[in-house]
């Protein structure tokens, strides 16, 4: 292991404006994942798609991009990680204008899942370059404090833009904001960002593409639908089917020296349980989403750009949290701060689940709470896991991160909102089964109840909903406490040292740029 600050200068004012052009892309694909929310009533208008085609407007998206990512980590080491960033970004502007100007439905779950894939080239793109950039351990953590923060924030400022951009223009409006993005990362980033790639990646393992493919897609799926319709059968199965692909993908990269998944990343200390602690937060993160989000709009009542802004409120914690914790890692054990960010975070959830029906401030504490902590584990653990991988491998960890996050945040709106889901219809047990099933079609037949009658519905599933909410609150804090312990067992003593490199980044005219890896 080197000190990474011993092998060349600190990073400069290039590296840092080359590192904000890089937050650019992570930004909108980020944004990407709710920018869908306010458009729905009219695509539904303009399109008319069926309940199906509306389902897989917005999913077409999510699983292409959790499907590629570990594909798009490995081939950026090889090919290196600037010209997979510059493909992506120019596939990601067009899908954006096949998206915007889309005659049907199936044109723009087409440019939807197209946009997918463009995301999944991005994101390990902009986070292995921001491991390559950044060699000194004092600013690649602040560099990925801030990496972190802009990822947690594009999420709730996609559903907010999207209400701004739908009361001026047209529903495609919200996907051309993507293209003078993406046009103006296509001109600085050949100036500003040097190209890294692994000088001996070895064949690429075309066969394990569809591998990780079937191993990752229908397990995402089959968690998101039980999240929505509850343990049924087809479901269970499409679990049960990723996890054997699973399986065979891991024999397949356990016996090949060219894997697409270089087995001795898991052999460096604070890797695999970066990984590991990085796919429990984002289970917090969005367990609790699924919650306030239907809180809010369904419990309070507000509309749908409401809720939105007051969503952001959160992000003021986000921006203060993601910061700090990378100055206290460097004055304390980062095992000690990761494990206070867990106990910050279950602190969060137990604030939650004290609310009743009228406690928006209440929730919005918990919410900011739950979200400075697990930024703080987030920052921390990435960092971790990327800087003990070897800088020629930076894509491939990248990757690895990213699809362990999409698990751990389509687990957790399974299993938060399952263990909810199972409160709520236990306490409207006498209920009508519209008013059982969710918390939004008993707010559908309260309105068509009216009067006291109707009133009394709607109070009845509020209180359902929120006695839920408090079940899995509880349950989500028991979990980050015991997360939190094995934080301090598993990165006692794990530094943010850089593995050594190997890799000799060009100019693109075969120089080796002024303090790059030697």
């Amino acid at each position: 292991m080197t000190n990474p600050a011993a092998s060349g200068r600190l990073a400069g004012r290039r590296e840092w404006t080359a590192f904000a052009v890089l937050l650019l892309p992570l930004l909108l694909v980020s944004m990407d994942v709710s920018v869908l929310y306010f458009a729905v009533p009219a695509i539904t208008r303009e399109l008319d798609p069926s309940a199906t085609q509306q389902l897989w407007i917005f999913d077409s998206y999510a699983f292409a991009l959790a499907g590629l990512l570990i594909t798009m980590g490995s081939l950026g080491d090889r090919i290196g990680r600037r010209r997979l960033l510059l493909a992506g970004a120019a596939a990601f502007g067009l899908a954006s204008v096949g998206a915007a100007y889309a005659t049907s439905a199936d044109m723009l779950i087409a440019a939807r899942f197209l946009l997918g894939v463009g995301g999944a080239t991005l994101m390990p793109s902009t986070l292995a370059l921001v491991r390559n950039l950044f060699r000194d351990d004092r600013q690649r953590g602040k560099a990925i404090a801030l990496w972190s923060g802009a990822m947690t924030a594009g999420i709730a400022l996609g559903s907010v833009m999207s209400g701004v951009m739908l009361n001026h223009f047209w529903w495609g409006s919200v996907f051309l904001v993507n293209v003078p993005a993406m046009l103006l990362l296509l001109v600085l980033v050949p100036v500003l960002v040097p190209e890294f790639k692994d000088p001996a990646p070895g064949r690429f393992d075309l066969l394990s593409v569809p591998l990780s493919m079937a191993a990752v897609l229908p397990l995402v799926y089959g968690l998101k639908e039980i999240a929505a319709e509850g343990l049924e059968p087809p479901y269970l199965l499409c679990i049960a089917a990723g996890i054997l692909f699973g399986l065979l993908f891991v024999r397949r990269q356990r016996g090949r020296d060219d894997a697409m998944v270089n087995r001795a990343l898991f052999r460096r200390r604070g890797f695999g349980a970066g990984i590991g602690l990085n796919t429990v937060a984002a289970f917090a993160m969005l367990g609790s989403a699924y919650f306030t989000t239907q809180y809010f709009q369904s419990v309070l009542g507000m509309g749908t750009l409401e809720a939105a802004l007051w969503s952001l409120a959160p992000s003021v914690f986000i921006g203060a949290a993601a910061p700090a914790s990378a100055a206290l890692a460097r004055k304390v054990d980062r095992s000690l701060v990761v494990s206070g960010g867990f106990v910050l975070g279950a602190v969060g959830f137990a604030l939650i689940a004290l609310v009743d029906t009228d406690a928006l401030w209440l929730v919005l504490t918990g919410a900011g709470v739950l979200a400075s902590g697990i930024v703080t584990v987030m920052t921390l653990v990435s960092d971790t896991a990327l800087a003990s991988a070897p800088a020629e491998k930076a894509g491939s960890a990248a990757s690895l991160l990213e699809t362990g996050a999409e698990f751990g945040g389509a687990l957790g709106m399974a299993v938060l909102g399952s263990l909810g889901t199972a409160v709520y219809r236990d306490d409207l047990a006498g209920a009508e089964p519209a008013v059982r099933e969710t918390l939004g079609g008993a707010v559908a037949a309260a309105g068509q109840l009216g009067g006291a009658a109707g009133a009394e519905v709607l109070a009845l599933a509020r209180e359902a909903f929120v006695h839920g909410m408090q079940y899995a609150a509880w349950g989500g804090s028991a979990l980050l406490l015991v997360a939190a312990g094995a934080a301090a067992v598993l990165l006692r003593g794990v530094g943010a040292a850089a593995a050594p490199s190997a890799d000799r980044p060009t100019d693109g005219l075969g120089a080796v740029p002024e303090g790059s890896c030697r």
